[in-house]
């Protein structure tokens, strides 16, 4: 008796794993998850064509598949999905359709992400996120190889579309093999004087033709934070640098200091000097032709450090 419970339960279970093999990214687009091995089955997608018509027939990426009201496909690789399209027999015209994309995953139900490519250093940072100042505005990034140019990418608040963070459309940048997308997002009513409790949760959706990935993050605005680089000066007569904070830094500076790093080549020399620093100046002990560059980071929080500025002239 435990025995066949046991298997009942067991059933059950794989009935439910079936079940939730499948779900609706938006109308008329399903999301088929299928693990990426020779031994795990396909699943079978029951499709229904939304019309009154009765003589009507079946096509995938117009090619036919078969006639009437309802079709069952087995999805499982990349030539399994794609577009389904119901037609009517005496106008040939499209009745209506379902794209099914395929999300691929592992065989402990993790999505396997070949859209998006990794940063650099991270095998497994697919979404970056930097914020200059205190004010609720930053930046987020994610890159793509130039293999599939119908892709199309969605970032939003996982609160919803009303969340508490809206960003813009994506900007693409393309560079040898490599895309890069840019989106501007904004935390709504940040106060950036008070402590944050809740981090941002943000979900970044890649739709192709075929497959279906997303990537969440979760932070913290002041973990995102990296300033730009100071304005610098360099007068090589006297061995003086000066610098300015960033203009776009949050203000004011007292409430938000920034600690420095001065980096010092001399002209005649390959080796560097790296000095740190609180203030804003910093006199050289041997005055004379050098190259000179200085970065920030914020001094309360072990946030980013900032590029290196240009020169210091």
């Amino acid at each position: 008796m435990s025995q066949l419970l046991c298997a009942f339960l067991s059933l059950l279970s794989f009935a439910a794993l079936l079940e939730s093999a499948q779900w609706k990214l938006q109308e008329n687009v399903l999301v088929i998850e299928s693990q990426w091995d020779a031994e795990a089955p396909a699943t079978s997608v029951e499709l229904t064509c939304n019309s009154s018509e009765e003589e009507v027939y079946w096509e995938k990426d117009s090619e036919w598949k078969q006639e009437g009201k309802r079709l069952t496909a087995a999805v499982k690789e990349f030539p399994d999905a794609g577009n389904y399209s119901c037609l009517s027999q005496q106008s040939h015209r499209v009745l209506s359709s379902h794209l099914l994309l395929i999300a691929k995953i592992n065989s402990q139900g993790r999505m396997l992400r070949w859209i998006l490519k990794s940063f650099k250093g991270s095998s497994e940072t697919f979404l970056k996120c930097e914020a200059k100042n205190y004010s609720g505005i930053f930046t987020c990034s994610w890159m793509t190889e130039n293999k599939s140019p119908d892709v199309k990418f969605t970032i939003r608040s996982l609160k919803g579309p009303q969340g508490d963070v809206s960003c813009s459309s994506p900007v693409a940048v393309t560079e040898g093999a490599l895309t890069t997308y840019t989106a501007q997002c904004q935390q709504q009513n940040f106060c950036a004087f008070a402590e944050e409790h809740q981090p941002l949760e943000l979900l970044l959706e890649a739709i192709d033709v075929v497959e279906y990935e997303n990537y969440t993050a979760s932070f913290f605005i002041r973990d995102i934070i990296k300033p730009d680089p100071p304005q610098c000066q360099y007068v090589a007569t006297n061995g003086t640098v000066t610098w300015t904070y960033p203009r776009t830094w949050s203000t004011p500076n007292s409430y938000f200091p920034l600690t420095f790093k001065v980096k010092v080549k001399k002209t005649r020399k390959h080796k560097y000097q790296v000095y740190d620093t609180e203030e804003q100046s910093l006199q050289l002990a041997a005055p004379g032709p050098a190259e000179v560059w200085v970065q920030a980071r914020d001094c309360c929080y072990l946030s980013s450090w900032s590029e290196w500025s240009p020169l210091c002239r």
